[in-house]
This record gives structure tokens, sequence and C-alpha cells, in this order.
């Protein structure tokens, strides 16, 4: 029989769960001790990413007292005052959790603004901007596999709209776990705002007008969202910049929370591309384009000069937009996660401009002084960092395109190598059951590492629950 603390505290569970589907799956698991300890002896987290998780039943889930609780304690963290805007993607559960989180903050007292339809982060990410917001909320866990789903903060004011670093997250966190120890009931109001044209347009004239026009010629694109909410906002954008040969993966095309085509929706990973591959082979295309589930990031593929498909890295196309984003630049910084390339150091003397290598995150690159552009090895790309602070998959697929249909990308990648040199570099990634897995793999994997010029980089990623 389970121990009384636990079930307990599932009883208590039960007893404030609105969603008919998360009590039944705990009322299951009455009876199963482990499966009490292993939901009731931990909480999610609430980190510099905010919260994600699988979806489920008790506080180590994601569902909607977990939201319910963060939506309050981040409202009390913001004084019970000010503007927040809140966004979410295609992914089960995203709409109610949104919705949960505007009637409790509206009922904290807060202004709050929902976008009336499945948005990509970026577009969340410029609204806080834009709207001179308190705070965003972004419903997704971006490329994570299906079961999963997550609760991303953005701040205004002096963290100028961009991804919440620390202590704050300590702070959202502190405010939380009050709210989780009291038993008092989360009021509610629907006296929310809905926004949504005037901000999806005004963003995309924004995206418009920094990229410029298109070249010459019509590269034949094969694009795919990745079952995520890209398609709608990144078709839009191609077709006013006059591109006609753009192909989407039909079957990747519309948003999907139980993503059917591929097991893990990260372009990163293999096989993750192969329908978008099998149109570009069968069309003879130039160009893949492909953005994860909210659009945050951008994978590229090529038609390299021996007519070969080539994947580029996230270090090339960093490299590639980071050149663009220079020679345009009038003073500024350039800057990339330690995990990338250094070439944009390069980049950033041959065109008079300083240079920053951060952290791992955007919330770190974005705070770079005088950014004019920042990327990350993980297909992160911020090309217009003064009024949207986080990477966009969106305005860097459009950037490429345009790249594309001035001069063959291979044939740019070729002469900024010549520029700049050479890097070759590989990622691999292993994913562990346990922490004391992943730190046993990581004492082998460094004994002995040879120490000529080089550079092997592990970098833990807790949103994929590898630590």
């Amino acid at each position: 029989m389970p121990n009384s603390k636990n079930r307990e505290l599932a009883q208590s569970w039960l007893a404030i769960d609105p969603d008919p589907v998360t009590r039944a799956e705990l009322e299951a698991l009455l009876g199963d001790e482990s499966a009490l300890e292993e939901r009731f002896g931990e909480r999610l987290n609430f980190g510099t990413a905010g919260l994600r998780g699988e979806l489920g039943a008790g506080p180590n889930r994601m569902n909607r007292v977990v939201v319910a609780q963060a939506a309050l304690g981040l409202s009390n963290f913001l004084g019970g005052k000010g503007r927040l805007i809140i966004g979410f993607d295609g992914r089960v559960n995203s709409d109610v959790f949104a919705r949960d989180t505007a009637e409790i903050a509206a009922a904290a007292g807060l202004e709050v603004l929902l976008f009336d339809r499945m948005v990509p982060t970026p577009i969340l990410a410029y609204a806080v901007k834009h709207l001179e917001a308190a705070a965003g909320v972004m419903v997704t866990a971006s490329h994570n596999p299906p079961r999963d789903n997550g609760y991303k903060v953005y701040l205004g004011g002096a963290n100028g709209g961009g991804q919440i670093v620390s202590p704050t997250d300590t702070q959202i966190q502190a405010e939380i776990l009050k709210v989780a120890a009291s038993s008092s009931p989360w009021p509610r109001s629907d006296t929310y705002k809905i926004i949504g044209d005037e901000v999806i347009e005004s963003y995309s004239q924004r995206v418009l007008e920094i990229i410029g026009n298109r070249g010459p010629t019509q590269p034949k694109i094969v694009y795919t969202a990745m079952h995520g909410v890209g398609w709608a906002y990144a078709s839009n954008l191609f077709a006013r910049a006059g591109f006609t040969g753009v192909n989407s993966v039909s079957s990747q095309q519309e948003p999907d929370g139980a993503f059917p085509t591929v097991a893990f929706p990260n372009p990163e990973e293999p096989g993750a591309l192969d329908l978008a591959i099998a149109e570009f082979d069968r069309l003879e295309a130039d160009l893949i384009i492909a953005n994860d589930p909210d659009a945050d990031r951008l994978a590229v593929v090529i038609r390299g000069a021996d007519g070969a498909m080539r994947r580029l890295t996230g270090n090339e196309v960093g490299l590639i937009l980071g050149e663009w984003a220079a020679a345009k630049a009038q003073g500024g910084a350039l800057a990339c996660s330690l995990v990338s390339s250094d070439q944009l150091a390069l980049v950033a003397k041959a065109h008079g401009l300083s240079f920053a290598q951060t952290q791992t995150g955007f919330k770190w690159i974005s705070k770079v002084p005088g950014l004019v552009f920042g990327f990350e090895e993980a297909l992160g790309y911020c090309i217009d960092p003064s009024v949207l602070p986080d990477k966009d998959g969106i305005s860097a697929a459009l950037a490429i395109a345009t790249m594309a249909s001035h001069r063959d990308i291979a044939e740019t990648l070729n002469e900024l190598v010549e520029k700049y040199g050479p890097v070759a570099t590989s990622q691999i990634s292993i994913r562990f059951d346990s922490v004391a897995e992943a730190q046993l793999a990581f004492k082998k994997a460094t004994a002995g590492m040879p120490e000529d010029d080089g550079m092997v980089i592990w970098q833990p990623s807790a949103a994929e629950k590898v630590t």
C-alpha cells in the first residue's frame, strides 16, 4: 500500500485538479507507491527556461494545477500589476494552459493580452517588446518529444524583453511554492483581452523591412514546419517577399501535438528531416528550410557544388548570417555562445565590430550591449535583437532564402571559408536515463583526452532531460 503521506498528497491534488483526464489518471495510480513517489516526491522546478516536463498528473508533471500555480506565482512576482502577454503553440493542452494563465493573471490584477491563435515563440517574444509588457508567457516545449509541454517566461523592463536569468527564476519559483503551499482557491477572471492581427502584421512588416528585397533568381525551396506552427507565418512572409518556388512538406505542414511522422521533432535529430529530404530529391530543389515546432530554430540543407545534398551545421548558418548582418551594421557587436564556433569573432574584426562569447542560451546572448546579431550552434539565430531579443527561426528562414535568391549558398559559404578559414565540427547527442549515468559517461570519455589543436564541449540539456 502507498504510504499515507503520498496518498494524502494525491487526494489533496485530486480535490483541486480541474482536469478530468489527469484526475482519472491519478485515481488509477492511488495504489501504486512507486508512481506516487515519482510524481509527488518532487515537483517541476521553475528555472531560467521556465517549466518543461511530461504531461500528466501531479506536481512533477505539466498539468493544469502546476500551470495555475505558476500563473499565480508569476503574477505575485510582478506585484499584481503591469501587462502580461500570453502565447501558445500547437502542443497538447497548450491552448488550455494559456487560457488558465490568462484567467488567473487577470484575476490577480494584471492587464492580460492573450493571442487568439497559435503563434511561434518569436512572435510572443516580439510582442513583449512591441507592446511594452511587464512579462510574457509562451506555452511550448519547443522541440521536445510529443509527451512534453512547457512554460517559458520573458521579462520586460530592465530585462529588455528577453528570457529570464538568475536570480529572477528563483524569485518566481519562491512565489510559486508559496501558492502551492496554500489551500486558498485561485480566483479567475475573463477580463483578459484578445490580440492577434495587429501584432502579427507589425512583426511581419519588421521582418520584411530588415531583410530587404529578394534577388533575381527563384530558388526552389522545400519547407517543413515539423508539425508545428511555422507554416502559416513563414508562407505568408515568403509570398510577400516574392518567393514562388516554396514547397511545403504537406504531411508535416499543420500543427499536430501528436507529431505523427517524427519520434523527436528536433531538426538536429537523425531522421527528423527524412520527409523533407525525400521532397528535396524528388523536386530537385535547391534548399531545405526547416523550423522546429515553435519556429524559433532553423535547419538548412543546400545542394552543394557537386549537386549532392549538404546539411549545414548551426555554425555554418551562423557564419553566413553573421557576415550578412555585419556587412549592414553601423557599429555594434556580434555574439555567440561558448559552445559555438568562434569564427564569428573574425567576422566582427573584419567589419570593425566588437565580439562577445557568452554562456549557453539566448538569455545571455541577447544581453550583449549593442548586439546586432547572435547565434548558437543548436540552430538558433537572432537577426534583429533590437526588437526581438531571442532566436527566431522565421526571420532567419527568410534571410537565408533571400540570400539564396541573390547567390548560391554553397558559393557564399565557400567564399567565407576562404576568407575566415575552415572550421570542422561534429555534434553527437546522447540521452541518459539518470544524472549518475551521464556523469559516469562524462568521466570515461574525458579520461586521456587528446591535447592537440581542437575542442570538445559537453553541453548538458535539462530541457531535454539530459543533465
